[in-house]
């Protein structure tokens, strides 16, 4: 594979999914320039720092609300992580409304089944998957602490 394509998926790649450049790479190296095989690559050493990082304190975050338009079903979700500069991200900011729609519309019991159901605007991924990929992004370790839904 040539330089030019490697720069293309590299970028591309980056623009999915935040991560450095180097890792990128190196990733698309391992996969001989497979695209598909390289995000696989990427995901498995995602969720190995993501274990990594598990134990690291979350004393910052944000809680998000959201109402449903019928004023019936009411939502809160508390996303924690380590440093406000996060909580203060518009991507971090994206995942807490999502994750408020996520829990308006499934309804999940507790936190631990939330994080097993398959995100509603992509079902390909489920809720862990997306918290992991916000967590290799910022590289801290973020993590879903409260969710209540309320219901008329």
């Amino acid at each position: 594979m040539d330089n030019k394509n490697i720069i293309e998926l590299v970028k591309k790649i980056r623009t999915e999914t935040g991560l450095g450049i180097m890792e990128i790479k190196a990733a698309l190296e391992e996969a001989k320039g497979d695209e598909k095989k390289a995000k696989e690559i990427l995901k498995a050493k995602g969720y190995e720092k993501a274990e990594k990082r598990a134990e690291r304190e979350t004393h910052q975050g944000r809680v998000a609300t959201y109402t449903h338009s019928t004023g019936k079903i009411g939502v809160m979700v508390e996303l924690l992580c380590e440093t406000d500069f996060v909580a203060k991200n518009e991507d971090f900011l994206a995942v807490t409304k999502d994750l408020c729609l996520q829990v308006a519309a499934m309804n999940p019991k507790d936190t631990e089944t939330l994080l097993e159901q398959e995100f509603i605007k992509d079902p390909s991924m489920k809720i862990k998957d997306m918290v992991t990929a916000l967590n290799a992004k910022f590289g801290e370790n973020i993590k879903i602490g409260r969710i209540i839904r309320f219901e008329i």
